[in-house]
Formats: C-alpha cells, sequence, structure tokens
C-alpha cells in the first residue's frame, strides 16, 4: 500500500450523481443532500488523499494480543467509541497503525465521500480493504458509489426515496444520529438542493453493479458515522463509467460493419 494515500485524485462529474442514483431510484438531490451532510461534498482533502476518519475503537476490535497492546500502549486504539476526541488530521494515526497491521488499521478508518467504513469492503464489491483503499484513492465516483452500494445492501434506498430521514440516518450512521442532528441536517440540503435546477441528462442512465453477498450474508452495519462500493475496476468487472464510455463506441463499429462488411474482410491474396 502507498503511504502517501495519493491516486488519481479524479473528481466527480456532474452527470455521477444522477447515474449513481437513478441506480437506488433517487434524484440527484437526494445524493447532493447526503453528499453535504458526509462530507461536504469532497471525496479528497487538500493533499489529494481520500478524506478520512481513523477510528481507535475499531482498530481496537481488529486487533488482539500483542499487537492490541502496543496500538493501545501507543494511543491508537481504545475499547469504546468516543473515549477520547479526534484530532483534525487522521492520517498520522493511520499511518502509524499500518505498522502495527496495515490491514487492521484500513479496515479501522472510513472513507471517501460517502465515509464507508474499511470493514465494509466485501459489501462494498472488492476482494482486499487494500483493494477498496486504492479505489478510493483514485476517483470520488467509486467513492459515491461505495455509499450507494452500501445503501442498496442495507436496504436504506426505500428510505432515501421515501425521504425517511430519520430511517436513514439511523440505518447509515447508527442509532445515535440524533446527537449529530444527522436527519435534521439531511431535510434541510434536500430543500435547498430541491431548489436547484437539476442537471440535464445527456444519457440514459447507467446502472451500477451491486456487491456480492458471500454466502448470502448481509453486510455489517456502519459504525456511528460510517458506513460500503459500486464494483470499480479493482473488483475484476467493467465499471458503469467505463461501460457509458464504450457502448457508443461498440454500436459505431457494429453500424459500421452493417453499412459495409467488405472493410472487415480479410484481403485475398
Amino acid at each position: 500500500m502507498d503511504m502517501t494515500f495519493k491516486g488519481a485524485v479524479r473528481r466527480l462529474d456532474d452527470l455521477d450523481l444522477p447515474r449513481l442514483g437513478a441506480s437506488i431510484g433517487v434524484g440527484e438531490d437526494e445524493i447532493h443532500a447526503f453528499l453535504d451532510v458526509e462530507t461536504s461534498g469532497h471525496g479528497f482533502d487538500a493533499q489529494g488523499r481520500p478524506v478520512i476518519l481513523f477510528e481507535p475503537h475499531v482498530f481496537y476490535r481488529n486487533l488482539a494480543g500483542a499487537a492490541r497492546a502496543k496500538a493501545v500502549a501507543a494511543g491508537l486504539a481504545y475499547a469504546k467509541w468516543g473515549e477520547k476526541p479526534y484530532p483534525r488530521d487522521s492520517y498520522p494515526r493511520l499511518k502509524a497503525a499500518c505498522a502495527i497491521d496495515e490491514t487492521a488499521a484500513l479496515r479501522s478508518a472510513s472513507w471517501g465521500l460517502g465515509q464507508v467504513l474499511g470493514e465494509n469492503f466485501r459489501a462494498a464489491g472488492f476482494p482486499t480493504v487494500q483493494a477498496m483503499v486504492e479505489a478510493m484513492m483514485a476517483d470520488e465516483a467509486l467513492q459515491l458509489a461505495a455509499a450507494v452500494n452500501f445503501i442498496a445492501a442495507n436496504r436504506l434506498d426505500g428510505k432515501l426515496r421515501k425521504h425517511d430521514w430519520a430511517g436513514f440516518a439511523k440505518g447509515y450512521n447508527g442509532a445515535s444520529y440524533g446527537k449529530n442532528a444527522y436527519d435534521i441536517r439531511l431535510a434541510e440540503a434536500f430543500r435547498k438542493w430541491s431548489g436547484i435546477r437539476d442537471t440535464p441528462p445527456a444519457a440514459a442512465p447507467v446502472p451500477i453493479p451491486q456487491p456480492p453477498q458471500p454466502n448470502g450474508s448481509t453486510p455489517a452495519k456502519a459504525e456511528p458515522g460510517k458506513a460500503g462500493v459500486r464494483r470499480g475496476p479493482f473488483s475484476g468487472s467493467l465499471s458503469g463509467l467505463w461501460a457509458a464510455v464504450l457502448a457508443p463506441l461498440v454500436a459505431a463499429i457494429l453500424s459500421l460493419f452493417r453499412k459495409a462488411p467488405s472493410l472487415f474482410r480479410k484481403a485475398k491474396p
């Protein structure tokens, strides 16, 4: 894992919001509201790294034995959420935690636009948490797709469609959502975006693959403030964004073949 945590840093396109929203039956106003409340609409920090929050209590439960004792002694792990305040920048903690156990450390941070907890990498459609983090470093669309998949996997899409802000907030952020007025802020953000003109559709929405659930299991619920990614290039399947680019090209080639098939025949010697 690249400890600079800097990748391609691709930003969201205006069309990504309606496309990804359409995959769970909501409009871009709902997606905008969600992004405003989760990370103020930014998936990368000023240094081009994914926005993260390292959770010491999650690191604690992902460790055991000597590794846990070392992390506790270093102030990187403790048993209960909320024991100590968070620093402004989580990356020094994350890097120090990676030196103890990289996989446990990456699983213990929430990532990107949707603040997807690393523990949810399988529900997000990735084979490893490292692959998920690489996607978070690369592309805000993949960050947003992570959240969309987590929402669908945990059956929160219906609550978002119905504008059941309290029900959605509880499912996405946990029972303590009220402490931060998560549902109230969602409702206010939705009202704001409802008064702003939507992005004109340039193409039909492209559905995104849903993350596989091994043995039919339900993905782990998120910790307070955390949530899971569309299958991107790291999961072995063609992403929705690439499909949108390649589909017109394939159609054009087929059309040319039908009109002038001789162009595709092998020349006779």
